[in-house]
């Protein structure tokens, strides 16, 4: 099969779509660019179906690739016959493809090769032939070198047999379909470390088994954490009888004497080669489609984190609350340029409330502070209390911001880079701020697996993981756009066909330059050629640029057609933005051609009517219970504010101002039935939870979704 054809058959889309997509794929493009600026040669596909054509994509070109390795390492063998390489050649999956490369394989010496080695493949052949009538005189004339007697020969030759069913397609193929359906998973504590505080979070899977087929990822994923970590052991199992009785029925046609050794043969085969490693295969398919739910959840939760919302260009004072070392404080511009830090001691064991009051005050005015930001750590809920209780003179709203990851940034090289003469507990603040400010500008610069959103993200294919988190990336800046003039290195990295090293020469020559003026300036960037700026042009935005377009989603490419539009209408550029009733004099079919169709031009009156819009939400001050200070604070039936710290597949945890975080179960985020936990609920979002259970000694708290 070729490669649109099986892309076709994996995705459904149409040839053309798909075939086009191919085509900018291959040159390069990127997935934000093709779905936002090549509707046309698509057919309107979105990101989605982009980066499903890219995955079948990958794995139609490693399939190639597997096959071409396999070919020459059976051609070296010289068994490469036409019937193998029109099957190699036709295969459409792995699986089909090692089993066909199975009996080929180099690996250690078996006992089969031994057999053969003796001299006794014959003997298995007049065997399997199911026709000798008297077995043990024939095996007689096989004694000879390392073969001492018949019984001796009789096994030789059977373990010749169980390769032979071993390397069976059909039957791999029989097992497999056993085990897809019914395979169970089982666990057993280990005894000597069941016992330990470490097990104890494992302990419902000291004794478990459940349906491998329709085990929960999360299940899953922590039974091999367990098992990886000593607690516990698994097993595979599927019903033997069942499953030796379908190879006999593929393999034995007689009642003779052959027919009881070839049961052995069986029987040996069954335990000792096609369970042990087909189980495996089994586990290691559920494993993949564990790490696929979980990466989902994982790459879900990211997303609503990027696109979490911004307060803004913004004046900020950020706190990171501490008890005995103090809480780190810094003031920071609208631009996130650091202006100022200090520490303060409201709280125990120095108990300096006044003094931090007096100073906080002090610098909210001297900086003219618009809003203070609090990290959401150790000692948040007092310094939040502790702030509020300051009358400042002009308005300033309180937030308390998530820190995950702060701390892999205040110690990374890019927090060191950028703040060479502090160390790490006044970088940590400042992100704190800027986190206010704009989340997703600052979050980019955290390897996204260290923030801490999703479940079980260490145990899961880490390569897989990486790449599907650098998509979200990729997509949420590319959606929200960059300011050219003032975004990090970091930031600028994830724009389409920019990449770390021309992101790094964009911000050394606006160093040593001074700002870009216009979109087009950016030309000027050593290395930086036109194919970078086609796919990345449309992603990037001028504030108060000569030509207004530069702060707007429309691509360049495109500036001719809008100035069309203008001198249609008897109008500057300037003067269809924002302008919704000129700009709906026009008709839009007048300006198609064979590249430009309407799918584009309604992209760009859209963009024309509200050039620049940020697509999030504006950040919301939030307040936690004040009476409710810690766990023992909890009584059944309370109605809490929260916030969603983290959506998993079995339900979301809450954050309701305490050191633990509740759980809202699946099946308590509605009355009704719930199979889609991001349908109900979304990170950070602000909610109401009526508490149903409270479990101290295990600081466990059960949570319902208030509605």
């Amino acid at each position: 099969m070729q490669l649109i054809p099986y892309i076709i058959s994996q995705t459904k889309l149409p040839e053309s779509s798909v075939k086009n997509t191919v085509e900018l794929l291959n040159e390069d493009a990127t997935i934000p660019f093709i779905s936002r600026y090549r509707k046309e040669r698509t057919g309107n596909l979105d990101e989605v179906q982009i980066g499903d054509i890219v995955k079948y994509k990958e794995q139609f070109e490693a399939l190639e690739k597997r096959k071409t390795a396999i070919l020459k390492a059976i051609e070296e063998q010289e068994a490469l016959t036409p019937e193998l390489k029109q099957k190699i050649e036709a295969a459409q999956d792995l699986t089909l493809l090692e089993d066909l490369y199975l009996p080929f394989k180099k690996s250690r010496k078996t006992k089969a090769d031994t057999a053969r080695q003796n001299g006794l493949e014959p003997l298995a052949k007049i065997m399997m032939s199911q026709n000798a009538s008297d077995l043990e005189s024939v095996a007689y004339k096989y004694i000879k070198g390392d073969i001492a007697s018949a019984e001796e020969a009789l096994e030789g030759a059977r373990h010749i047999i169980a390769e032979w069913i071993n390397e069976r397609t059909d039957i791999r193929n029989n097992i497999r379909h056993q085990l897809a359906r019914f395979a169970m998973i089982s666990t057993k504590a280990v005894k000597s470390k069941a016992e330990s505080d470490e097990a104890q979070k494992f302990r419902d899977y000291f004794d478990w088994e459940e349906s491998l087929s329709r085990i929960p990822s999360h299940r899953l994923l922590a039974i091999l954490r367990a098992e990886t970590e000593g607690f516990i052991k698994y097993k595979i199992t599927i019903d033997d009888d069942k499953a030796l009785a379908k190879i006999e029925d593929r393999i034995i046609r007689s009642n003779n004497e052959s027919t009881e050794q070839i049961r052995i043969a069986i029987q040996d085969a069954y335990k000792r080669l096609l369970l042990p490693s087909l189980s495996n295969e089994a586990l290691q398919d559920a494993k993949s489609k564990a790490d696929e739910a979980a990466i989902s959840v994982f790459a879900k939760n990211l997303k609503q984190l990027l696109l979490g919302s911004p307060l803004g260009e913004k004046r900020i004072l950020a706190i990171d609350p501490g008890f005995r070392t103090g809480c780190k404080v810094v003031c920071i511009d609208a631009q996130g340029g650091l202006l100022y830090n200090e520490t303060i001691y409201p709280h125990p064991p120095k108990n300096d409330t006044l003094g931090a009051m007096k100073k906080i005050s002090s610098l909210s005015e001297a900086y003219n502070v618009e809003a203070i930001a609090i990290g959401n750590g150790t000692a948040s809920r007092e310094t939040e209390a502790f702030i509020r209780k300051i009358r400042f003179k002009n308005d300033i709203q309180v937030f308390v911001v998530s820190e995950a990851g702060a701390s892999i940034y205040s110690a990374s090289k890019i927090a060191r880079d950028e703040f060479p003469n502090y160390d790490v507990t006044v970088r940590g603040a400042v992100s704190i701020g800027r986190r206010l400010q704009d989340p997703l500008a600052e979050l980019v610069k955290i390897d996204a697996k260290s923030i801490g959103v999703g479940q079980y993200q260490h145990d899961v294919d880490q390569s897989k993981l990486k790449k599907e988190l650098d998509v979200v990336v990729e997509s949420c800046v590319n959606a929200v756009g960059v300011n050219l003039n003032t975004a990090s290195a970091s930031l600028l990295s994830y724009v389409s066909g920019i990449g770390p090293k021309l992101a790094e020469n964009i911000v050394n020559y606006r160093d040593e330059h001074g700002a870009f003026s216009e979109r087009k300036d950016i030309k000027k960037v050593p290395r930086l050629g036109d194919k970078a700026f086609e796919q990345g042009a449309g992603f990037l935005r001028v504030k108060s640029a000569k030509n207004p377009l530069d702060d707007s989603a429309v691509h360049p490419e495109s500036y001719a057609i809008v100035e069309k539009m203008a001198k249609d209408l008897g109008k500057k550029v300037s003067d269809l933005i924002g302008n919704k009733t000129e700009l709906q004099k026009l008709n839009l079919k007048k300006y198609c051609s064979e590249t430009v169709g309407l799918p584009t031009l309604q992209d760009i009156i859209k963009e024309l009517e509200k050039p620049g819009l940020d697509i999030r939400e504006q950040a919301k001050v939030f307040t936690f219970d004040q009476n409710i200070k810690s766990i023992n604070d909890l009584k059944e039936g309370q109605l809490l504010p929260g916030i969603v710290n983290n959506v998993t597949n079995f339900g979301a945890f809450v954050d309701i101002g305490i050191k633990e975080s509740g759980l809202i179960h699946i099946s308590n985020l509605s009355d009704t039935f719930v199979s889609d936990v991001n349908a109900h609920v979304a990170l950070h979002q602000q909610v109401i939870v009526k508490v149903l259970d409270v479990d101290i000694p295990r600081k466990r708290i059960q949570l319902k979704l208030h509605k």
